[in-house]
């Protein structure tokens, strides 16, 4: 064992999480995790990655997505994986929070909502929480909801950060209602 983690300091949730997760994991490794899914993504969070490791296919700029945001007919399901608060201060119309996609809540929420979502249907992920090379949140989500069998996932490649990349040339957004 590595003597230095016990040297890490952790906070009290986290010492909680790891406990849980401890207790549980026995029970819930011997069996199979297509009956659990929203357990399997708890407790075998995605590898870190970066964004820049998601194929270029299945990266839009934000141009791309506002003119499928703005054409009539079937649209995508856009969902932000980055920090309440920025979503609260502005996001793209329509779109969905389900919490940082580099915490353990927020796979969860994404794999809670994932349950019962059409896996065959165009997902957009997007942050805007900081650059593109070192956003914490997009790869995780991204591989989380390639896990749960989502086919058409897109990330909406932020260069810089949403307000500048979304909101600063024009896009249309909204804030979180009251």
């Amino acid at each position: 064992m590595n003597s230095n983690f016990l040297a890490t300091p952790v906070s009290r949730r986290t010492a909680i999480r790891l406990a849980a997760c401890a207790l549980a994991a026995p029970a819930v490794s011997l069996l199979p995790s297509s009956m659990f899914p929203l357990a399997a993504a708890a407790l075998n969070p995605p590898q870190s990655g970066k964004a820049q490791d998601i194929p270029p296919g299945n990266v839009l700029d934000p141009s791309q997505l506002a003119d499928m945001l703005s054409k009539p007919g079937d649209k995508p399901t856009v969902i932000c994986v980055g920090f309440e608060f920025l979503y609260n201060s502005a996001h793209i119309p329509g779109s969905l929070y389900r919490g940082p996609g580099r915490e353990g809540d927020g796979i969860v929420s994404l794999a809670k909502w994932g349950a019962n979502a059409p896996k065959n249907k165009t997902v957009v992920l997007y942050c805007g929480c900081c650059p593109w090379d070192k956003c914490p949140n997009i790869q995780p989500a991204y591989v989380a909801l390639q896990k749960l069998g989502f086919t058409q996932i897109k990330v909406l490649r932020i260069n810089q950060n949403f307000g500048a990349d979304w909101v600063d040339k024009g896009f249309p957004t909204e804030k979180k209602k009251a």
